[in-house]
């Protein structure tokens, strides 16, 4: 896109740039979180950003951005892009951030060979590692910027001296928060043809409360794709003893939470397809570089892994229409398919 904005964007680059001129704003590539517009823009002295504006009343996702951006760059477990400006409680809310360092991973990745791409991998892995190395008193929801954890069953700031500083917290159980990312992939969800399949996996994780409320508690990113993930120049990011670092973006879906979620989903969303999962040379590549990194996968990995592969459906069932395009085959077969994969993956738990 070029030219000028929607209305609430207009808004929002008032409010974050009062004086610096914008020559044009440009796309960022296809989304299915209508929850948020975001464009890039291009200021007449040639310097670049990109807002985020929350089309509906969704604050507190920029809002834990915002707080996690700052975080993860002041901790340095990896490199994320600078806040410019923010106003998570504005009218819109928004989030205007630099343009990330490196290049984007989903063009490496394409033009690279297959050895190139197990480096590449193995590099994303290790970044997830150190990302998760962060480990927290307990799981919860982050809900912005603070000096100590909020408790979800007093409803209040209470300290944490044994955790790191600069992120509030709602504590929770962590089966209590897996069911609340599941109720916004359901709010967020552009089709109702497989409403049925929220139900089933809520039941799944409910049935397994007392293996999951035992996982570890991490700060996770959330949403691992190749369009949030950038190649940082050789030395830079976490562990660079050889190749490029990681560079990520697109924090809103952050949470403390099991390192074993993130990890099945990066894998999932890296290397899988609609019913179908990539070669295993390279989600062993992925893997090889989290256990290079952190010494070895999250603690009941293996066991827990079955139930994040049947939540990860979720990302298919709910958004089965935007499919259609994606794979070019009727909806009717694609709802079978889906259909068939989450029994699959149910009675895999």
């Amino acid at each position: 896109m070029n030219g000028t904005g929607s209305e609430p964007i207009d808004r929002a680059l008032a409010a974050a740039f009062p004086d610096r001129e914008v020559d044009r704003l440009t796309g960022v590539g296809p989304s299915w979180n209508g929850a948020n517009e975001t464009v890039g823009v291009v200021f007449a002295d040639g310097g670049r950003a990109f807002l985020k504006v929350a089309v509906t009343d969704e604050s507190n996702r920029l809002a834990r951005e915002r707080a996690v951006l700052r975080y993860v760059g002041a901790h340095g477990q990896l490199p994320v892009p600078e806040v410019l400006a923010a106003d998570p409680d504005g009218d819109p809310a928004y989030l205007a951030t630099a343009p990330a360092p490196g290049r984007g991973l989903l063009d490496v990745y394409d033009a690279a060979s297959d050895d190139e791409r197990e480096r590449l991998l193995r590099r994303v892995g290790a970044a997830l590692a150190a990302l998760h190395a962060d480990r927290f008193a307990s799981h919860g929801e982050i809900v912005g910027a603070g000096r100590e954890r909020g408790s979800a069953a007093a409803g209040e700031a209470t300290p944490d001296p044994d955790g790191p500083t600069g992120l509030a917290i709602e504590f929770a159980s962590w089966t209590d928060v897996l069911l609340a990312t599941i109720e916004r992939t359901r709010e967020i969800g552009t089709s109702e043809r497989l409403a049925d399949h929220y139900d089933a996996v809520v039941d799944c994780v409910c049935a397994n409360r007392d293996l999951l409320d035992g996982a570890p508690a991490a700060l996770l990113h959330g949403d691992v794709t190749k369009p949030n993930l950038f190649v940082t120049a050789e030395g830079d990011g976490a562990d660079a003893t050889d190749g490029p670092g990681v560079a990520a973006i697109d924090w809103e879906l952050s949470h403390a939470g099991d390192p074993a979620r993130d990890l099945v989903r990066a894998e999932d969303q890296l290397l899988n397809g609609f019913d179908s999962t990539g070669p295993e040379r390279f989600a062993s590549a992925l893997r090889d570089g989290y256990r290079e990194r952190a010494g070895g996968l999250p603690k009941g990995f293996e066991r827990r892994r079955p139930i994040y592969e049947a939540v990860r459906m979720l990302g298919r069932s709910g958004f089965i229409d935007q499919w259609v395009p994606y794979l070019d085959e009727p909806l009717d077969d694609l709802v079978e398919r889906a259909d068939a994969e989450l029994r699959a993956r149910l009675n895999a738990v």
